[in-house]
């Protein structure tokens, strides 16, 4: 069953969705706006992962029964401790349609768009942390961690959301969207690595240095506001790039509020937001 849903709004989007009777979406905690009063609501620890988000069917108190509660209670203290680990929300919010017809909303947390994405099971698509908003309940959420020399260097891109399964997905950013496919660019593009928003399986991605050990180098590196890394994705398919990246947005407040401690120089001279 296809979910329906419309995103609205210009500077701060929200997505509205229509559920057919019995049809379920979940969410992230804190990203609930509103929802009409025939939808029921409820809070779980962990998140779909491999069978759509559908509970156990039967149970019992016989051994197969036991067997399968005791893999779902392990199943989700691996989820939640895989998202405390990463840093992100341990619960989610299911909303389920009863009786007919029903409406909920749906919003992120920063300042600007949202986006739709259909997985027909065939490619998983991955998402900056923080990224995801909803998805239907045939849609697995999952953590990808990258390898600790890309992450180390790469900072936001240590911790990925996966999406798996069929159905729709919502993610948003911050600012303005574009979608590029590395392909039509030679087969490679870099990129600031705050601004990599989501990408489908296949595009490989990687962090790299700014330069060499030279004197533009370190001048890209000091006074460029970069630091010392670039993300490059590589090969064929779909990237979605934000325009705001967090920490810019972070020391923009700090100097509305006069706290600004960037200085002239931005880059390595630049204090971490938050």
């Amino acid at each position: 069953m296809t979910l329906q849903q419309e995103i609205v709004g210009n500077a701060m989007q929200m997505a509205v969705v229509s559920l057919q009777p019995g049809q379920t979406v979940y969410c992230e905690a804190g990203k609930f706006l509103f929802k009409t009063v025939n939808v029921t609501m409820e809070t779980r620890l962990g998140g779909p992962s491999g069978g759509g988000g559908q509970r156990p069917q039967g149970g019992g108190t016989g051994s197969g029964g036991m067997g399968g509660m005791l893999r779902q209670a392990m199943g989700t203290a691996m989820q939640v401790g895989q998202r405390a680990l990463a840093g992100e929300s341990l619960a989610f919010q299911y909303f389920t349609a009863q009786g007919g017809e029903g409406t909920v909303g749906f919003a992120g947390v920063l300042p600007g768009e949202m986006r739709a994405l259909e997985l027909d099971g065939t490619r998983a698509w991955f998402a900056e942390k923080d990224a995801f908003v909803a998805a239907e309940s045939t849609v697995d959420f999952g953590i990808a961690f990258q390898g600790g020399r890309t992450g180390m260097k790469g900072g936001e891109g240590f911790v990925l959301e996966k999406f798996t399964g069929r159905g729709t997905v919502i993610i948003a950013g911050a600012g303005n969207f574009i979608d590029l496919d590395p392909s039509d660019f030679g087969g490679r593009i870099e990129v600031d690595t705050g601004c990599v928003v989501a990408f489908e399986e296949g595009i490989r991605y990687g962090v790299q240095r700014v330069g060499g050990l030279n004197r533009q180098g370190i001048m890209n590196a000091v006074f460029g506001g970069e630091g010392l890394s670039l993300a490059t994705l590589e090969g064929s398919g779909r990237v979605i790039l934000q325009s705001l990246t967090i920490e810019s947005l972070a020391n923009a407040l700090k100097k509305a509020q006069g706290g600004d401690k960037q200085g002239p120089t931005g880059g390595l001279f630049s204090t971490d937001a938050g």
